[in-house]
């Protein structure tokens, strides 16, 4: 049984994007697939308002494996690069489901974003997505990078599943020998392919996301369940997470990533990696492209992207 919504949630719009959800939830995603999912996520996106315009926006191919990718630019100089990493279960979310929260992103922080484009599961499991954004942030961090007029220091961002990948680029370029990315922002991510924290069940369903959601798209992306406790699929249970790169970590109070998020972030902060951790009351999952749905959402993204400005006017 869901927990009642009462007061808890941040405004009264999201309360009402809430309980309409709750009223029709609609089939879960094992029921349907990912075709399915992937045609109603196109039809939610084209039925909201378009982004804000935005000096330059180009489609290109980047990395030694011609990775798919979109490029922000606010201004002709913009900089230091943000390599973005969209959410979506691993299984959705494309460079259209979050054109408007890259905008956002790029004019509210002066950056250049790169939003890319990495396969998906179930067509390509696990590794390929991790494969993409590695090649994408190794391309943007030496000559590839230059070669398209991006200079500066380069930060990783990734949403959901895009910050489970955001992490694990991290700890693989570590282990590799780099080159790092600057700093990683973590906004509601997985960290935890077993779904073994407490808000796996205290916010399994009633609040957007579902558990069962999730655990359906770790079974498209990691097919070997006894896998899903690796560190290179979940980086909480990484032994070692020292050396990498300074850290953002949001999460969301109604939300069933909640807790291993916190996790992690706790985790990397006994390691001495810096961290700035915020858990945004009243919030679901998914805030980030709920700005046109509820003001306080627009404004706990607003948040992130002034972390992201802090951040980088000290990279500058």
């Amino acid at each position: 049984m869901a927990e009642p919504i009462s007061s808890s949630l941040a405004d009264a719009e999201l309360a009402a994007f809430v309980e309409a959800v709750r009223q029709d939830p609609g089939p879960p995603a094992r029921a349907v697939g990912a075709a399915a999912l992937r045609r109603a996520q196109r039809l939610r996106v084209e039925a909201r308002p378009p982004g804000p315009d935005i000096a330059r926006v180009e489609d290109l191919t980047v990395g030694s494996a011609a990775v798919g990718a979109r490029l922000y630019r606010p201004s002709p100089a913009a900089q230091p690069l943000v390599v973005f990493l969209h959410g979506g279960m691993w299984t959705i979310g494309d460079l259209e489901s979050h054109d408007r929260a890259c905008r956002r992103l790029a004019l509210r922080t002066s950056t250049a974003v790169l939003s890319v484009d990495f396969r998906r599961a179930p067509e390509h499991p696990w590794p390929a997505a991790v494969d993409d954004c590695v090649d994408v942030i190794r391309w943007a961090a030496t000559s590839g990078g230059s070669s398209a007029g991006i200079g500066g220091p380069t930060v990783v961002m990734g949403d959901s599943s895009g910050g489970n990948l955001a992490a694990l680029a991290c700890l693989r370029l570590r282990d590799e020998g780099g080159p790092l990315p600057a700093a990683q922002i973590l906004v509601y991510p997985n960290t935890d392919l077993t779904l073994s924290c407490p808000s796996t069940r205290t916010k399994a369903t009633g609040w957007g996301l579902t558990t069962d959601d999730v655990a359906w798209g770790a079974e498209q992306w990691v097919r070997d369940p006894s896998r899903r406790a690796d560190a290179e699929v979940s980086p909480l249970f990484a032994t070692d997470l020292s050396g990498l790169p300074p850290a953002v970590v949001v999460t969301a109070e109604h939300d069933p990533l909640r807790d291993e998020g916190n996790a992690y972030a706790a985790r990397l902060a006994a390691a001495d990696v810096p961290v700035q951790h915020r858990c945004e009351a009243g919030m679901v999952h998914g805030f980030l492209t709920l700005d046109t749905v509820s003001p306080a959402a627009a404004a706990a993204g607003d948040r992130i992207f002034a972390d992201v400005a802090d951040l980088v006017v000290r990279l500058r």
